[in-house]
């Protein structure tokens, strides 16, 4: 494992010393003092402790291009996460598990393949969540942007060039699987910015099949409409969502930490996400509720209330403070996340500071 990881770190560099390929090293170092308590019945307890990655997932990356001619270029990025707090490698038995990906980019749009972020994870963390996916106030809270909705191996993307504010993303993700269909993922986004308005409608389907086991479940599909509207003094943020069949909300954390009814992953739900983030005073304060509405027989509805604060120490290190808390009726177990952690309670805060390079 550390020999392959030296291996890579040595490409990368090397790549760097050819004059025609541009080679970049970038991340984020992200800690924080996390506290969690427990919900209903108060039977969760309560958690303090130090985290990484609360506000973005702490990591270390490189990417580059190397200009082909006729307005082609080659294009590379190897991202891999890691933790402040212990210094480990944030996912076991893995190198660059964050993204990695290599692709040509002509006048046309650009093509990737390998493993890369979908559609709609990219419209919620860029368009519509003003915490964008992170800190105590996350949308992951409730949205289920968790798991395969994230990321995805094994993928090729097309993005085309932006007209007239305009552009369109699509995803296909191979099971690789003996039964075609098996594992398989793809989705899309139609995204419009232009002036102050930036809006994108994205497309999520997921197949859990495991042809290994004979195992068959429904598609899970998700339909996510994401904007915000730039006023200067302040940006208005907001989300819709439609969750549909097995595994398209798996819950952040399955355990019951609650007690009473177990939660149950909803297969029929909707999303609401309406916020706001401002410059306040030295800082920018960010603010956002959320809703799930559980169509289900089990009608595990919640609703979240999240606000956060940050102050730039400068262009790349500033401190942060978020708090948010979740109401969860009959049953429902959803508990307040951040970026990398699903949680263990209804309520929850960080205090924390990231730093970019």
């Amino acid at each position: 494992m550390k020999k392959a990881a030296i291996i890579a770190l040595g490409l990368a560099a090397g790549a760097g010393a050819h004059a025609q390929t541009n080679v970049t090293i970038y991340g984020v170092a992200d800690a924080a003092l996390v506290g969690e308590r427990g919900g209903s019945g108060g039977s969760g307890g309560s958690v303090t402790k130090l985290t990484s990655g609360a506000a973005s997932a702490s990591r270390i990356g490189f990417k580059g291009s190397e200009e082909l001619g006729d307005g082609m270029s080659a294009f590379f990025t190897l991202e891999t996460g890691a933790k402040i707090d212990t210094g480990e490698l944030d996912a076991a038995n893995t190198i660059f598990n964050r993204q990695a990906f290599v692709g040509l980019k002509t006048k046309a749009g650009s093509v990737a393949f390998g493993r890369q972020y979908t559609p709609y994870h990219l419209t919620l963390t860029g368009v519509a969540d003003p915490f964008g996916t992170g800190y105590a106030g996350t949308s992951k809270n409730l949205l289920p942007d968790n798991g395969a909705n994230v990321r995805a191996s094994n993928a090729v993307t097309y993005a085309s060039p932006v007209v007239r504010g305009a552009n369109v993303e699509l995803f296909y993700s191979a099971g690789e699987q003996s039964t075609l269909a098996a594992g398989r993922q793809f989705g899309g986004a139609v995204g419009y910015a232009q002036g102050p308005l930036t809006v994108r409608l994205a497309y999520n389907s997921k197949n859990s099949d495991v042809a290994a086991t004979n195992t068959r479940h429904d598609l899970g599909r998700n339909v996510l409409l994401g904007a915000n509207y730039d006023l200067k003094w302040i940006k208005l943020y907001g989300a819709y969502g439609v969750d549909k069949g097995y595994n398209s909300a798996p819950l952040g954390n399955p355990n019951n930490p609650y007690g009473g009814v177990k939660p149950t992953a909803s297969t029929d739900g909707r999303d609401l996400l309406l916020g706001f983030s401002a410059p306040v005073g030295p800082g920018t304060l960010m603010f956002s509720t959320q809703r799930k509405d559980d169509r289900t027989a089990f009608n595990q509805d919640a609703t979240e209330w999240g606000i956060g604060y940050l102050y730039a120490l400068s262009k790349r290190s500033g401190l942060y403070a978020a708090y948010a808390h979740i109401n969860n009726k009959n049953g429902a177990g959803y508990t307040v996340a951040n970026n990398t952690e699903s949680g263990t309670g209804n309520t929850g805060y960080n205090l924390g500071i990231r730093h970019t390079f």
